[in-house]
């Protein structure tokens, strides 16, 4: 069976949902083929909308937030005689024939810009396969309310109501969450995830701010590193070698580890009584997913602000702001067991480990109906 995942290369929560639910299909003996929509139309093309969403979401956080939020607002399809849509009917023209010639018999979409491009190529009878379009975060994309897919994956039922005001009905919702990588979907025993790093079996914290190493890391740890609460620090600085220099150099008085890229953030999880981070749809669903409770801070203003209100009303996580300092979280995290056994109850019903399995049988269902009819 050939699986087609498209996506757009924003950010990287969605390229990593779509490798996701590549290794599990694959695993299980199917062919899968990743295809990033403006990179295949022109590399460079690819390449700018990775460092223009790059650069806006660092440097331009507000700007972004505000032209997110306008776009969210429109819960109406585009006009067909609009700019957009002209441009959406441009991108699709270009990939018919990738499409045609891979013929797949399932197509995903892990972005709501690919579910618009899926949506023109099923009108026009180039796609005759089942439609898939996954949101990657807990909150609706802008573009969604353009799209005409068979199913749409969501984070959480509670995300329903919000598909439902896009024009999206409930028959179409599949509540099974954003699919995560097979490391993040078991657990590993506390005591053996710290063997695993080297590190001491006491309280730990980790710290992830993002591939980029958002926000000031340096002045959250000094913060931290002055807490009257005993406990070491895992702290993961992505691609910002600037950020992992100063950590590096500077001398702690609690135990710091520091690193760039790395590929063990499931074991790292499993080492952690609770992640610091922004709350990136990705991170946050392999946390919930480990059952790891969250402080959260320094949202994207954007999808990220949403993902934020969405856990902290769900009771999954705490926020730091200006005026709830760091030290006030590792308080309350480290010195009120019953509001911590609060967040793991509530991460009980949001997180999602199985959620590519889930997928990928509801997938095969569908598939075999299609063909069956056919």
């Amino acid at each position: 069976m050939k699986i087609l995942l498209m996506s757009v290369k924003a950010g990287y929560g969605h390229h990593s949902t779509a490798k996701a639910i590549i290794e599990y299909f694959e695993k299980n003996g199917h062919e899968c083929e990743m295809l990033d929509i403006f990179d295949y139309i022109n590399h460079r093309l690819g390449n700018s909308i990775q460092d223009g969403y790059l650069v806006s979401t660092k440097y331009l956080p507000k700007t972004y937030g505000k032209a997110y939020g306008k776009l969210s607002q429109k819960d109406e399809p585009y006009d067909k005689h609009s700019l957009m849509s002209l441009f959406s009917r441009f991108v699709s023209k270009r990939l018919e024939k990738f499409v045609k010639k891979y013929s797949p018999d399932l197509i995903i979409g892990t972005h709501s810009y690919a579910g618009v491009c899926m949506s023109l190529l099923e009108n026009k009878g180039v796609i005759d396969c089942p439609t898939i379009g996954i949101v990657t975060d807990f909150t609706v994309h802008p573009f969604w309310e353009s799209t005409f897919l068979d199913y749409y994956v969501i984070p959480d039922k509670l995300i329903s109501s919000e598909m439902r005001k896009k024009g999206i009905t409930q028959e179409k919702l599949l509540p099974i969450g954003i699919p995560v990588r097979s490391q993040f979907s078991v657990k590993t025993d506390k005591k053996e995830a710290r063997k695993l790093l080297g590190i001491k079996d006491i309280p730990t914290v980790l710290i992830i701010m993002g591939s980029m190493g958002y926000g000031n890391i340096k002045s959250l740890l000094e913060e931290m590193d002055v807490n009257e609460h005993d406990f070491q620090i895992l702290c993961v600085c992505g691609s910002n070698k600037k950020i992992k220099s100063a950590v590096d150099e500077f001398e702690w008085t609690k135990k710091v580890y520091s690193y760039g890229f790395v590929d063990n953030v499931d074991v790292m999880m499993d080492a952690a009584d609770f992640i610091i981070s922004k709350p990136g749809g990705l991170t946050t669903s392999e946390a919930l997913a480990k059952g790891l409770p969250m402080v959260i801070l320094n949202p994207i203003p954007g999808q990220e602000d949403r993902n934020l209100n969405f856990l902290v009303n769900s009771g999954a996580a705490i926020t730091v702001n200006e005026d709830y300092r760091i030290g006030d979280a590792l308080n309350l995290m480290f010195g009120c067991p019953w509001r911590t056994e609060l967040m793991r109850e509530s991460i009980k019903h949001l997180g999602k480990p199985d959620a590519a399995k889930n997928l990928y049988e509801f997938s095969m269902e569908k598939v075999e109906a299609k063909s069956t009819v056919i």
